[in-house]
C-alpha cells in the first residue's frame, strides 16, 4: 500500500522520474471537447484522435463503459483514456458518473502501470463534467491503485 498523493499542479504535466500514465475519464457518446481533455490535447494530438476512432469503430472493439484505451505521447508517458461517464448530461438517473465503470477502468489502468511499470497521474477523475464525488471517487483509487503499490498523484490544477 502506497499512499494517495495530492498536490497542487498539471496533471499533464508530472513533475517525477520514470514512465508515467496519465488517466482521465471520458464518456460513452464519442464527445471530446470539455473539461480535462482539452488539457490533453493541448498537450498532445495523439488521445483525442485515438479516442474518436476508438468510438468511431466501437462496433468491432471493447469501447464501452469501463473500457480503457492506453495511448502512447512520449516514450516514458502514456495517457489512458477511461470510458466511466454514461453520456454528458445530467438527468433522470443523475450525473453522468458511473462509479462501477471507474472502478472497472481503474483495476484496467493498475495492470497498464504494472507492466509498464508506470506511477499514475490524473485530475480529481469523474468530480467535474461528469458530476461525481470524490468521497466516492478517492476510495476507488485507493483500492485499485494504492493498495496494489502503484505510486498515484492527483492534481488540484489553479
Amino acid at each position: 500500500m502506497v499512499p494517495l498523493r495530492i498536490v497542487k499542479g498539471d496533471a499533464t504535466s508530472p513533475q517525477t522520474k520514470g514512465p508515467k500514465l496519465i488517466a482521465h475519464v471520458c464518456n460513452d457518446l464519442g464527445g471530446w471537447g470539455k473539461g480535462f481533455v482539452l488539457a490533453v490535447s493541448r498537450r498532445w494530438p495523439e488521445p483525442e484522435k485515438a479516442y474518436r476512432q476508438w468510438h468511431r469503430e466501437r462496433a468491432s472493439n471493447d469501447f464501452g463503459l469501463g473500457a480503457v484505451q492506453v495511448v502512447p505521447v512520449r516514450p516514458d508517458v502514456w495517457v489512458a483514456n477511461m470510458v466511466g461517464q454514461r453520456g454528458t448530461r445530467t438527468g433522470s438517473n443523475g450525473p453522468p458518473i458511473r462509479y462501477d465503470a471507474v472502478e472497472r477502468c481503474l483495476r484496467t489502468v493498475a495492470a497498464h502501470a504494472d507492466r509498464l511499470a508506470a506511477t499514475v497521474h490524473m485530475p480529481r477523475i469523474g468530480c467535474g463534467l461528469a458530476g461525481g464525488r470524490w468521497s466516492r471517487i478517492e476510495p476507488l483509487i485507493v483500492a485499485e491503485l494504492c493498495a496494489r503499490g502503484i505510486g498515484t498523484t492527483v492534481y488540484d490544477y489553479d
